[in-house]
């Protein structure tokens, strides 16, 4: 059994989570590591975006006791063609409460706008202050290699915050439609998310203003069955840990 399998099977997260197993989260009473983290933010750009990314894994932290809080930095202004800012805002804020019901997950909405992120000082500061005050043990966010500006907006301001913060939290990127959104995504955590793969879909359905139910099919399925498949598993979520001593080319 080589060192992959023998994570696997476990369900372990070994050395601070280098890989997460099927199992990894709900094996808390013999992990101290992950028994201290008792919440845990996904900040996406868009309301859909948490919830595609890593909404089996966020089923997954519930069920493991953290608190999980779902963070939307725009409302999905732009994001419904023949409605206004106002209306686009109300029904896709409507559907991601709805589907953090389904997640058991807290909805935050920022004050960005769909369609025109913002990166500046006020923007930083928003963002910092954000996280400082959830005081997350661990956040997942957009890879800052994506096609919509808005993804690589979320994700420099949340790059940003961990930094300033000291590196107080772990920092996961997640992928949302890998080939044409993000891209040049190369794994280094998976979850195992078959058991709760309905679940996951069910919460990502409330999004009918997107159109979802094709498109979950199509690109979101699909990557869930390919990380399966790199996991030996039927679906996976994958994911990118950014440690502090693999960023120091930045400091």
């Amino acid at each position: 059994m080589n060192r992959r399998e023998m994570l696997k099977a476990t369900g372990m997260a070994i050395a601070g989570t280098t890989l997460l197993g099927a199992n990894a989260f709900a094996n808390e009473s013999n992990n101290n590591d992950i028994a201290k983290r008792k919440k845990a933010l996904i900040i996406g750009a868009h309301p859909d975006d948490p919830e595609t990314g890593c909404g089996g894994t966020m089923i997954l932290l519930r069920q493991a006791g953290y608190e999980v809080v779902s963070v939307y930095m725009t409302k999905g202004q732009g994001g419904i063609v023949g409605k206004s800012h106002d209306e686009a805002a109300e029904i896709r804020t409507r559907e991601g409460i709805n589907a953090c019901k389904i997640l058991d997950a807290r909805p935050i909405f920022m004050s960005q706008i769909d369609g025109n992120c913002e990166i500046n000082k006020s923007r930083y500061v928003e963002m910092r202050e954000l996280i400082a005050a959830e005081q997350p043990d661990i956040v997942f966010t957009h890879w800052p290699i994506d096609s919509h500006p808005d993804h690589r907006v979320c994700s420099l301001l949340v790059y940003d915050a961990w930094r300033r913060l000291d590196y107080c939290f772990n920092l996961y990127y997640f992928e949302v439609m890998s080939g044409t959104q993000t891209q040049l995504f190369q794994p280094t955590d998976y979850v195992d998310i078959t058991a709760v793969a309905t679940q996951k879909r069910e919460a990502c359905y409330c999004h009918e203003s997107q159109n979802i139910v094709p498109l979950y099919e199509e690109w979101h399925e699909t990557m869930e069955r390919f990380r399966g498949l790199e996991f030996r598993c039927k679906y996976a979520e994958a994911f990118i840990h950014l440690r502090r001593d693999n960023s120091d080319i930045f400091n």
